[in-house]
């Protein structure tokens, strides 16, 4: 079976159920801590439509799990947002305010009050999680360094919330598991003696029980439906990695 397709994701979402791990919302965990669970966050930063998809999987195996939507035009559509809140599913902000205000702090926190707004007028956010772009400078979890998000009844934030000594961090960042060749900027302060590549990979973890807390990030545009979408992601992905590979060497090469 092909990686990174629907049809692979419904195995991963059966393996979670069958397991003795509990799937959890970045919410609920930040409010109840289970000891053996699977935190799932999808970011949508692209292709709406397939996260409505990855939620009506998730909805028939009854996994929770937190989405997490940008404000872009082709991304904040309120019709899929509440679609998936009334699944059950949490929805946060997926913020990216240090970007789009090239590192006004306080331009930058006085926009993602009034997105914060627009998202409140469809569901109740509680958790937000920053957009990172390869291409900016800036790091957008920054805008916390000079504000405090609970001022904002904001309960936490993947990034600086969860323990990640302790929660093993699964990403699918660069069409790969924990590839840290591509991840730019969706990385953790933890190292992992588990090296995944493969969904497959990520299931028989699953399947082992050895890991108290797993948290999973799966991105839905990179979960294809059809061949020819598969195909198209899978070389677009490539191209991409290609300049996330670069951009990564040069970091290192600059802090070393």
């Amino acid at each position: 079976m092909l990686d990174f397709t629907l049809d692979k994701y419904i195995e991963l979402c059966k393996t979670i159920i069958d397991s003795g791990y509990t799937s959890v919302s970045v919410r609920t965990y930040l409010e109840d801590r289970q000891n053996r669970c699977v935190v799932i966050r999808h970011d949508v930063d692209r292709k709406p439509e397939h996260a409505m998809k990855m939620a009506e999987i998730e909805k028939e195996f009854g996994i929770n799990s937190t989405y997490y939507f940008r404000t872009t035009a082709s991304v904040f559509k309120s019709d899929i947002i509440m679609a998936i809140n009334n699944l059950g599913q949490e929805i946060g902000y997926h913020y990216e305010v240090l970007d789009k205000t090239k590192g006004d702090f306080e331009e930058a926190i006085k926009l993602f009050e009034n997105e914060l707004k627009e998202f409140r007028k469809m569901c109740d956010v509680k958790t937000i999680c920053m957009h990172g772009n390869p291409l900016s400078k800036w790091v957008n979890k920054d805008l916390w360094n000079e504000y405090d998000f609970r001022d904002f009844g904001i309960i936490g934030e993947p990034y600086l919330s969860i323990d990640y000594e302790k929660v093993l961090y699964l990403t699918d960042t660069g069409r790969g598991w924990n590839n840290t060749r591509y991840s730019v900027k969706d990385t953790v302060d933890a190292d992992s003696v588990y090296r995944v590549k493969y969904t497959d990979d990520v299931i028989d973890l699953l399947k082992n029980e050895t890991l108290g807390q797993i948290c999973i990030s799966a991105h839905p545009e990179r979960w294809s439906d059809n061949f020819g979408s598969w195909l198209w992601d899978m070389v677009w992905q490539n191209v991409k990695n290609v300049g996330k590979a670069g951009i990564v060497k040069y970091r290192k090469s600059f802090h070393d």
